[in-house]
């Protein structure tokens, strides 16, 4: 590595400025409001929220539904990614699989519940389809169906992507030593995966405690955590020192969270090799667990299948004449057109710049021998924890006064704070693998180290960085829980602009913007991974002309 430079302590001090004043401060700061009453500092707060039966019945529905959540979500994911690595089920089938995964992703979480409603409503799709209606959609029903849909991706490429760092030779060695089908799976797939599975079990109970958009289209009656804090805020008479509180009390469960990781960490161990197996052929295996997940899949483009319906016909259910009238309404509408406008311009500027952060902030951290470096990960690991209305809320307490209230840049650097985590880890794991030697010898060869940087860390890096580029971009495009409090009229999104329009019961605009979302966030996707892919080929020409020299 090279010697410590003034660039890197000015960048590293620019990024500590910018975490201290848009993730700490802001905490700090939500924190003293939960104590702070008209006779001082005291826990009056907090013994008024907890001794508020209805406020309890939330955390305890919240607690009730994201367990349920995490649960079903860990055995739907780890079923799935077994299908992929396990078996040897049709080669498409496994790839429409991993592709369809990741669809939820690219639609904000508010649109789920509509879906649900014109799925399984009295009159939704689902229940014309079949004759009848299955269950009570508003409440626990909805929510679960919703979460399960919202969290199943990103656990689904949390166990997917472990799946690849287990030693399958130990599979073939348990079977020579007598072991039975269960005790072998239990003790080579399960063991080595308990750690993932905690994970994807905290992930998903986390991500559905905390989220907003789905309670606020199917909650119903069924009040939880996070649209009482909604209510507090954004009622007729806003309690801030309330909703302070609430929000305290919504960052314990990630904090237990981490705790119970913590705990799981023991159970992880390292392969000295990783040995892959040509799986043998199972047609009573391959068959069921082909039905089961192509079952899952169905089961969730199923339910988004009349976003892609209703907007195309005069009045869904009722007259199922085909127009676009709906679309082209939004379009002309000059209000709607600049939402959108505006979910964009907010999506590609929180994408460059927390692109140009994160990578930075890898760079500082691994490349380089500057004391408290490793500062970065603690931040890594605060922004991982705390949810989007948690942050957002903070903010709305901060800079309530300030000059960034309202405005776009103070959406974009809660988008840029909120989303740090996951493209960080991404450079710093890219970063990491590279030869430690290159800035060394750049400076020998007299170029200065932003220079190195430019023309040789980059250059090798530029997968990562487009995948950044994409997780931002994409995050900001769906986001709701982050920007629901900082949102005014002139700075509105897409996203919050869904949840107004839910008052005035204009469902088909709803499914036109989601769809626009929908086929923005593709695109943006799309063309990410052909810039990948493009790159990848290109690399492997470089080799091959190396290897011929």
């Amino acid at each position: 590595m090279p010697n410590v430079r003034p660039e890197m302590r000015v960048g590293y001090f620019l990024l500590i400025f910018l975490f201290a004043g848009f993730l700490l401060l802001p905490l700090t700061a939500l924190l003293i409001r939960s104590f702070e009453t008209s006779s001082g500092f005291n826990l009056s707060n907090y013994l008024v929220v907890l001794l508020n039966k209805e406020m309890m019945n939330s955390i305890g529905n919240s607690f009730k539904v994201s367990s349920a959540t995490a649960v079903i979500t860990t055995i739907l994911a780890f079923t799935l990614a077994y299908s992929i690595n396990c078996t040897r089920i049709y080669q498409p089938l496994k790839r429409v699989m991993g592709t369809v995964m990741i669809l939820p992703m690219l639609l904000p979480t508010i649109t789920y519940g509509f879906a649900i409603m014109y799925s399984f409503g009295n009159q939704g799709l689902l229940t014309k389809i079949f004759g009848k209606g299955f269950f009570e959609i508003y409440g626990f029903n909805g929510l679960l169906i919703g979460y399960v849909i919202y969290t199943l991706p990103a656990a689904f490429l949390l166990i997917n992507n472990s799946f690849k760092y287990i030693d399958k030779k130990f599979i073939v060695v348990s079977k020579l030593m007598g072991d039975g089908a269960v005790r072998s799976f239990a003790n080579t797939i399960v063991r080595p995966l308990i750690g993932t599975l905690g994970g994807a079990f905290v992930l998903s109970f986390i991500l559905s405690f905390t989220d907003f958009g789905i309670p606020a289209s199917v909650g119903g009656t069924y009040s939880v955590v996070s649209t009482q804090l909604y209510q507090v805020m954004l009622g007729s008479i806003p309690d801030f020192n309330h909703g302070a509180v609430i929000a305290v009390l919504m960052l314990l469960p990630a904090v237990l969270g981490i705790f119970l990781l913590y705990f799981l960490e023991k159970f992880n161990f390292q392969y000295e090799k990783i040995t892959d197996i040509e799986w043998s052929k199972n047609t009573y295996r391959d068959t069921f667990l082909a039905i089961i997940s192509s079952l899952i899949l169905l089961g969730m483009l199923s339910i988004f299948a009349v976003m892609f319906i209703a907007p195309f016909l005069n009045s869904f259910p009722y007259n199922l004449t085909f127009t676009f009238k709906h679309i082209s309404t939004v379009l002309k509408s000059s209000d709607l057109v600049a939402v959108y406008k505006n979910s964009v311009a907010v999506a590609s500027l929180t994408a460059i710049a927390g692109t140009v952060i994160a990578y930075s902030s890898a760079i500082l951290n691994v490349r380089t021998r500057l004391k408290g470096r490793f500062a970065i990960d603690i931040i890594s690991m605060i922004t991982n924890t705390v949810p989007g209305m948690v942050l957002g809320l903070s903010y709305l307490l901060l800079f309530n006064g300030s000059s960034l209230k309202g405005t776009f840049i103070i959406i974009i650097l809660c988008n840029i704070v909120h989303y740090f985590t996951t493209p960080y880890l991404m450079a710093k794991n890219s970063l990491s693998k590279m030869n430690r030697s290159w800035e060394t010898t750049g400076e020998l060869l007299g170029d200065s180290w932003i220079k190195t940087i430019y023309r040789v860390i980059l250059p090798n890096s530029v997968s990562t960085v487009i995948e950044m580029f994409s997780y931002y971009f994409i995050n900001s495009m769906v986001t709701i829980s982050g920007v629901i409090f900082l949102v005014t009229a002139q700075t509105s999104l897409v996203a919050s602009k869904i949840k107004e329009l839910q008052h005035f019961a204009k469902f088909n605009e709803i499914f036109v913007l989601s769809l626009l979302i929908f086929f923005t966030n593709l695109l943006m996707k799309l063309l990410c991974d052909y810039l990948q892919k493009r790159k990848a080929v290109h690399v492997k020409k470089i080799d091959r002309k190396r290897e011929a020299a």
